[in-house]
């Protein structure tokens, strides 16, 4: 390193001896012209233009409206960009003291003003820079012919340059190509010709002071962060410079630069960009909102469906500039989409459904179709794209997204207590997920903006007029090498339109179904492993949270604690599961299931095992009775086992009572199924040694009490209807 510092030392003291002619003297940024070429205004074209006026550059555009004939990145061409520099220069006037910077901008961002650009390019003591590269490109067979550097980049780079007018002037004076010619190889031959080199005073920007191109440099860059501020830095020649490149292969890089680099995210300040350029829905009449078409997806059985559509129903957005495409392939989940379309279809201004028996339609052509019947309809100015596993939690998700003006946005969706989330923040050399620098950061809400990332999948936004003009082709999503969604990320990419996601509010959360059976009649009890955050909303009492802070728990009896455990979906769906298994004991006292095989106070029941609900049974056991156990029981720790836990049913003309009893447990629980008065009349439960009776228990609410000893007690008698107890013997 010392080494390095000395040499870099060195050369600014001789760039600062060198005398400047008259043309070079005093040069202020008003004296600079930056000439870029594009002939559409990309994504990348627009961020170009953002930096440039971010630091006040002068810039003139060429080849607006021309086709573009120069060919790609991947292959030599980009001859027309000489032709239309050369056409523009001749229209200047040599005696003009102008400074030219030719430069890319489709991915291309300034990281620094003119005036440090101009510094730099007068210390070099050259009338010409190009930027360098490490990589020698189009002609390998050239490499003998360049001239040795001291230190640094060795090879020239066509993507940027600055020079004097005249000598810019003189350099493309013999062009004389096609428009598909390499400019890459045209002024390489000028740059190794020692006479031309000379004559035009020509060099390389060696330790890229004045451009990093990132192709084969992608080690040397990291990010800078000063004081509300963000560089490129080159950590080898510990240089950095003013713009930043990301020439060949390496766009995702310098979007991900781009993301930081001028101004765009700071530690100091966060996202300066995400409320520029915004599109707000307040104070516009609903009548005048954008039509949005909705694509559904339910490719897979997907647990909490029927949440999912309650939740679609709930986004605030007037319904009747909505337009519904809904994609089911599963038969399991034709009763849910049929059932919310019975109920809500209407409210909506179209709806189109593809069911399992659209054996034309897959999962890759139903995608195609839903953002073709956007593309395809002039009024439709959005697609919003949601897979069925997304729980959008945010009711204002699709403003939000339609007021970040962005060609594709999607909403930042994360999976409880893991760092998977909808987007990556990077991809690997073959195309799959690579974990960028800032990835846990923005999933962890440490970084909060609009990014521009590689990869989207499951929610996003698209406009309509991206989908007709920026991505036209019908066919987005399918490829032989990548599932859907890569596809789809790669095809918008390759066409310069820009992916973006946003965790500048909380939206929601991404389901996991990997694991998800349709065996049973209510599927979503069975998911209190692999979606606990759902599976508590749904199914455990709202009250639930407030039980110790609000002092919920009641005591009807001596040490007889009641408080809310379950919701009422969860009560209902409790007892039709045990009416659909259907194989209720009888009530006698010879019971095979139970070791022994006998049963002293026999009940008509169904065991928790019997339908293959005791893990669960236990989990949740354990996640919510136990911290309550030991709060109200001080130093009494359990771990919730049982060897029964079973629902019972009441029934005039069946079991109508239950003979006083003692429990085989330390404690029990016992949760009321459903509601007196309503369902049945009668029943509740009295401890007999106290003369104390719970006569009306609530929908949803565990009674917990002892079960040895001090705690004998009796069912009392169902008169009418059915009633429902689901019961634990816990710690036997």
């Amino acid at each position: 390193m010392k080494i390095v510092f000395l040499l870099a030392f060195s050369a600014l003291i001789s760039f600062a001896q060198l005398p400047l002619t008259s043309s070079e003297e005093q040069k202020t940024p008003e004296d600079l012209l930056v000439l870029t070429v594009a002939t559409a205004e990309t994504d990348g074209f627009s961020r170009f233009l953002r930096s440039a006026k971010l630091f006040n550059y002068t810039v003139k555009v060429l080849g607006r409206g021309e086709k573009w004939q120069g060919g790609d990145y991947m292959a030599p061409g980009g001859g027309q960009r000489i032709r239309l520099l050369k056409a523009a220069l001749e229209e200047m006037k040599e005696e003009q003291e102008k400074t030219i910077l030719f430069i890319d901008s489709y991915d291309v961002v300034f990281a620094s003003g003119p005036k440090e650009l101009l510094k730099k390019f007068q210390q070099s003591g050259h009338r010409v820079v190009f930027s360098s590269e490490t990589l020698i490109w189009p002609d390998r067979h050239l490499e003998d012919k360049y001239p040795h550097v001291r230190e640094g980049n060795r090879f020239l780079g066509a993507g940027g340059f600055i020079g004097y007018l005249p000598n810019v002037k003189t350099m493309v004076a013999d062009w004389t190509g096609e428009d598909h010619d390499s400019d890459q190889l045209f002024f390489t031959n000028i740059y190794i010709n020692p006479e031309k080199r000379k004559s035009i005073n020509i060099t390389l920007d060696s330790r890229c002071r004045l451009f990093q191109n990132l192709n084969g440099a992608l080690d040397e860059v990291v990010l800078k962060f000063e004081d509300s501020r963000v560089r490129a830095r080159n950590v080898l020649y510990d240089t950095l410079p003013v713009i930043v490149h990301g020439n060949g292969p390496t766009k995702l890089q310098v979007n991900y630069l781009g993301n930081y680099i001028p101004k765009v995210w700071t530690f100091e300040t966060g996202c300066t960009e995400c409320h520029q350029n915004l599109r707000p829905l307040t104070g516009i009449q609903e009548s005048e909102f954008p039509q949005v078409t909705i694509g559904v997806f339910i490719q897979q059985p997907t647990p909490f469906l029927t949440v999912f559509f309650e939740r679609l129903l709930n986004l605030q957005y007037p319904k009747n500039r909505l337009k519904l495409f809904i994609y089911n392939q599963e038969s399991h989940h034709k009763k849910q989409v049929d059932s919310f379309l019975e109920g809500h279809g209407g409210l909506y201004q179209d709806v189109k459904v593809v069911g399992p028996e659209g054996a034309d339609t897959d999962s890759i052509s139903s995608r195609n179709l839903g953002l073709d019947l956007c593309r395809q309809d002039k009024q439709c100015k959005y697609f919003f794209s949601v897979d069925s596993e997304v729980v959008l939690k945010n009711k204002d998700t699709l403003k939000i997204l339609i007021e970040q003006n962005l060609p594709i946005v999607a909403p930042m969706i994360t999976r409880p207590g893991r760092l998977w989330s909808n987007f990556w923040g990077a991809l690997s050399a073959d195309g799959f997920y690579a974990r960028s620098e800032d990835y846990v950061d923005i999933v962890q809400g440490r970084r909060v903006g609009v990014w521009n990332v590689p990869y989207i999948s499951s929610v996003y936004l698209v406009k309509g007029d991206v989908l007709r003009s920026g991505i036209p082709d019908y066919d987005l999503f399918s490829s032989d090498t990548q599932d859907a969604d890569m596809a789809f990320c790669t095809s918008v990419r390759s066409k310069g339109v820009f992916l973006y996601v946003t965790n500048m509010h909380t939206f929601g959360r991404i389901l996991s179904v990997e694991n998800y059976q349709t065996k049973h009649l209510h599927n979503d009890l069975w998911q209190i492993f692999e979606n606990p955050v759902d599976f508590e909303e749904r199914y455990i009492h709202p009250n639930y949270s407030l039980i110790m802070k609000n002092k919920l728990i009641e005591t009807p009896c001596p040490d007889v604690y009641w408080f809310p455990m379950f919701s009422e979906v969860a009560c209902d769906h409790f007892v039709q599961e045990m009416e659909h298994f259907g194989q209720w004991s009888g009530g006698g006292a010879v019971d095979k299931r139970i070791q022994g095989g006998y049963e002293n106070v026999p009940t008509i029941d169904i065991h928790m095992n019997q339908v293959g609900y005791e893990k669960e049974w236990h989990k949740l056991l354990l996640d919510y009775v136990a911290p309550i156990t030991e709060k109200l029981f001080p130093g009494y720790y359990t771990k919730a086992e049982f060897d029964l836990a079973f629902v019972v049913r009441y029934k005039p003309d069946e079991q109508p009572s239950l003979r006083p009893h003692h429990d085989a447990s330390t404690f029990t629980v016992n949760v009321a199924l459903n509601q007196v008065g309503l369902d049945y009349q009668g029943g509740g439960c009295r401890f007999i040694r106290y003369n104390c009776s719970v006569e009306a228990p609530r929908k949803g609410w565990s009674l917990m009490h002892p079960g040895r000893l001090t705690h004998y007690h009796e069912g009392l008698p169902t008169t009418g209807g059915v009633r429902y107890i689901a019961v634990s013997f816990i710690d036997p």
